[in-house]
């Protein structure tokens, strides 16, 4: 049964569907966003971007990150039937799937986002996916960003009245006409050599900026 409802969510109509669906119903959103200028220009000046988000706020951001499709930007996912529904909408949005987990520092997956990073150089990535725990950022965010020469840019997803799944990050989907605010948060440079201290050093500050706006 499984197997069958993931060749389906593989397909191109239902992407285009769900996208479709989601569209228009983020569309009711009164929508705000803040603090993109500075990484828009610095990408456009020929920098390397790692947008990083937590895994709860992807919804509400789909039809705003249309307007990064230009950049051919990459986003990793899993395989499980979730993973591969939210990539077929990503798809239509306009980013390109590299399937696996950063988990493994020397994953397949990784060494890929490294390297459409390093040659297209924007990029998006949830740092608590595919599985969780929730709230938890992985290291995996870290390796990408210094294995390709990026720039982390934090990005947070706010709004005044949404839902909450029961699962396992409490996956928010805003109400109708809900205030939504998208937080970008300055730019974070990683020094060029780093030891597994300040790996760990790193992602704790990313998890510091990032936690105060995940809803428990």
């Amino acid at each position: 049964m499984f197997k069958k409802l993931r060749k389906i969510a593989k397909t191109r109509p239902v992407g285009v569907v769900i996208h479709w669906i989601i569209r228009l119903y983020c569309a009711t959103f009164r929508l705000k966003v803040e603090n993109e200028t500075e990484w828009l220009n610095y990408l456009e000046q020929g920098g390397r971007v790692l947008l990083c988000g937590w895994h709860q706020q992807f919804f509400a951001g789909i039809r705003h990150f249309k307007k990064y499709k230009k950049y051919q930007p990459s986003l990793m996912s899993s395989k499980s039937l979730d993973g591969q529904i939210a990539a077929g909408v990503a798809k239509q949005v306009g980013f390109y799937t590299v399937w696996g987990s950063s988990s493994n520092s020397a994953s397949a997956a990784l060494k890929e986002m490294i390297h459409r990073l390093k040659n297209y150089r924007l990029a998006l990535h949830f740092l608590d996916g595919p599985r969780g725990p929730a709230g938890v950022v992985k290291v995996g965010a870290i390796a990408i960003a210094h294995g390709s020469g990026a720039v982390i840019v934090p990005g947070v997803v706010i709004a005044d009245r949404a839902w909450y799944l029961n699962s396992w990050d409490r996956f928010m989907i805003p109400k109708p006409f809900a205030r939504v605010t998208i937080k970008y948060f300055p730019k974070i440079e990683l020094p060029s050599v780093m030891d597994k201290a300040e790996y760990e050093n790193q992602r704790k500050k990313l998890e510091e900026i990032m936690q105060p706006y995940l809803k428990p």
